[in-house]
């Protein structure tokens, strides 16, 4: 299995297939594993790149909470971009994964050729509505330290997942998926790359976030999954990969 060293963080990481590089990024408490099916569908005509985040799956679970950050995880992605040998890619993710290439966009936009926005949202403006995500978020972590991997629910995109204990979840939940500020979402105006923003038709909490992303990125084209949940690509993926492959076919040569 391939592991990118981070300053003695070790990331597990895949690469499958050969041509334009897709970077897809995985949602909070899952693994590279929620995306064998867009593997399969894509390899052929895509370098597609999964991985697991820290604190996931067979990445190392740092005990310092100062290793789980936004930026270290943006940080993550660049690094693996180039040790694939990838200037630019068509940049992925689904919830926290999407949040976190809306991240890497604003950190590193001229090495992003396309996005595509998966089940997610963008953070928030204000602020009393950030504290009450991070209370959830916060919480989530109390609990997996108190009664371990059995504090995970049972979402269709958790279930997949293989973690070695709760500790690297716990402080994924307090530095990556708390959010510090509204740069973010204030990013949104700025995306000038080609955008998909696709959500489950029933993925009733990030209904009303793609609508807002969808209006604010340029451009953007948004597609609903009928059917669907929160986890769209495992729920209908004939459809969630139709809806992906329309946007790719149509996106500029590299």
């Amino acid at each position: 299995m391939a592991k990118l060293d981070r300053a003695g963080v070790k990331i597990h990481y895949e690469v499958h297939g050969s041509g334009p590089t897709l970077l897809l990024s995985h949602g909070y408490s899952s693994t590279c594993r929620m995306w064998d099916g867009q593997i399969a569908a894509l390899k052929d005509r895509y370098q597609v790149v999964v991985w697991d985040m820290r604190g996931h799956g067979d990445s190392d679970y740092p005990a310092d909470p100062d290793l789980y950050s936004a930026a270290l995880t943006v940080g993550d992605m660049a690094a693996l971009l180039d040790v694939v040998g990838a200037r630019t890619a068509i940049v992925a993710g689904l919830s926290l994964g999407g949040y976190m290439s809306l991240a890497f966009h604003a950190a590193h936009p001229d090495r992003v050729r396309a996005l595509m926005l998966f089940d997610t949202g963008p953070g928030f403006k204000n602020d009393e509505a950030r504290a009450k995500w991070n209370a959830t978020a916060h919480k989530r972590a109390a609990d997996l330290e108190a009664r371990g991997l059995a504090a995970l629910n049972s979402s269709d995109e958790v279930k997949l997942t293989r973690h070695r204990d709760a500790k690297g979840l716990a402080g994924a939940a307090r530095g990556m998926l708390a959010q510090q500020d509204d740069r973010v979402i204030r990013s949104l105006e700025t995306v000038t790359v080609p955008t998909l923003v696709l959500v489950g038709a029933n993925d009733t909490g990030f209904l009303a976030a793609t609508d807002y992303m969808a209006a604010k990125i340029k451009g953007a084209i948004k597609a609903v999954v009928p059917d669907a949940g929160h986890a769209a690509n495992l729920h209908q993926p004939a459809l969630f990969n139709q809806a992906v492959e329309a946007f790719l076919t149509k996106l500029p040569a590299a």
